[in-house]
């Protein structure tokens, strides 16, 4: 047992033990100097000396971390406790707090074969001197002795528990410390994969448009159309300030401009119509069922499914025409983006950051989304036969996952 590990009250219990030694041994030497014993000068001198062995044990640091010198440093304690108890009956009661230093410093295995020892050598000793053995001779000792040894063990196993409760609560508390570092990891993860969408759905795309609006006007003016080319201009400083307000809500963190001013429904048909003047492509937006007002986190993820998927048409599809679908339904609201461009292998595109185009990186921030409100992303294509991107929410969404995902659209 480490001593470093007492609690007050066992050090103040311990202080005790020593004092009772001394106490002891200081009786055994008034005693036979009061009773003018013929060996009083050889118990004085023996009662002294194992005061100064026994005082300069707890003293000794590898008494107390060295199990060999501890074994026999007792040794020399029982020897001189052995010839104390030759020149006086008074010795026998050293041997009751020798038991616990002995059960203290030596293992089980050794510890109770040496009590058992020193209980018989303190009755063997009060016999002699007594010149016979009674019952009482042999019980005090033999009492004591049993005192000592439920007392010690009673202890350590009380020590043991309190030792296993310790360290499970450390192991509880490293847990808890690993599991707060663990959530944030995964805040840190899922913020950052959100920021991401964000800037693809938003950013991202607006800068894409512009840089092909401009593209478009720098291969007019070498033919001479310029008003063709100022309307491209035009379109794209549009496409601008609406890119500048977007990274505002953004940094800010408000909700869409779009849906800030309407519906979802109008905020779908804004964007189909803007699409379609700034691409030349042919969009159609369409409502089908009892339109109703939806959680913030759903209008804001299918604006932003409709925004990416219509900007993979135009900038991927080579396509001419393009439908998109609001639907209403009893349980569910599902949007649906068709187009008849040249398609692709849905299973050939690459992963999240790997590919040229970004389109791998928009229909993983596509299914993102919707996983996040307990819905589905399907995408059906093939080449040379167009694109379907069919997202499904369930109107009844589970209000904690909706609050979460609020949440995370308007945390930065």
């Amino acid at each position: 047992m480490n001593p470093h590990s007492f609690t007050p009250v066992l050090r103040v219990l311990r202080g005790c033990m020593h004092l009772l030694v001394a106490a002891l041994l200081a009786l055994a030497a008034v005693h036979a100097v009061a009773d003018g014993a013929r060996d009083a000068g050889a118990v004085v001198s023996t009662a002294v000396l194992l005061a100064a062995v026994y005082a300069v044990g707890p003293a000794l640091p590898a008494v107390r971390r060295t199990p060999r010198v501890a074994a026999g440093w007792l040794l020399v304690v029982m020897a001189l406790w052995l010839v104390l108890l030759a020149l006086t009956p008074d010795g026998i009661w050293v041997a009751f707090p020798l038991f616990f230093v002995q059960l203290h410093l030596l293992p089980a295995r050794w510890g109770l074969p040496a009590v058992a020892v020193t209980t018989a050598a303190a009755v063997a000793g009060f016999g002699w001197h007594q010149r016979t053995l009674s019952a009482g001779t042999v019980i005090g000792p033999v009492l004591g002795a049993a005192v000592a040894v439920a007392v010690v063990l009673g202890y350590q196993t009380l020590y043991r528990e309190s030792e296993g409760r310790r360290r499970l609560i450390e192991e509880l508390t490293e847990a808890r410390s690993d599991l707060a570092a663990a959530e944030h990891t995964a805040g840190v993860l899922a913020e950052r994969e959100r920021v991401a969408r964000e800037i693809h759905d938003t950013l991202a795309q607006g800068l894409s448009s512009i840089q092909l609006l401009l593209r478009a006007a720098e291969r007019e003016i070498p033919d001479g159309r310029a008003e063709s080319a100022l309307g491209h201009v035009r379109h794209a400083r549009q496409a601008a300030l609406d890119n500048l307000a977007e990274a505002r809500r953004f940094v800010r963190d408000w909700t869409p401009p779009d849906l800030e001013t309407g519906s979802l429904h109008a905020a779908l048909e804004r964007l189909c119509a803007g699409v379609a003047e700034s691409s030349g492509l042919a969009v159609q937006c369409q409502v089908s069922g009892t339109p109703v007002e939806l959680p913030t986190a759903q209008e804001v993820a299918l604006l932003r499914i409709a925004q990416s998927a219509l900007a993979n048409t135009v900038q991927h599809a080579s396509a001419n025409r393009a439908e998109l679908t609001l639907s209403y339904m009893e349980d569910e609201v599902a949007l649906d983006v068709v187009d008849d461009g040249v398609g692709f292998d849905p299973g050939a595109v690459s992963a999240p950051g790997t590919g040229l185009s970004g389109q791998g990186f928009g229909l993983a921030a596509m299914r993102a989304r919707a996983r996040a409100l307990r819905g589905t992303l399907a995408v059906e294509s093939a080449p040379g036969e167009g694109t379907a991107i069919a997202v499904t929410l369930p109107r009844t969404a589970d209000p904690a996952a909706g609050a979460d995902t609020t949440a995370g659209e308007r945390r930065v």
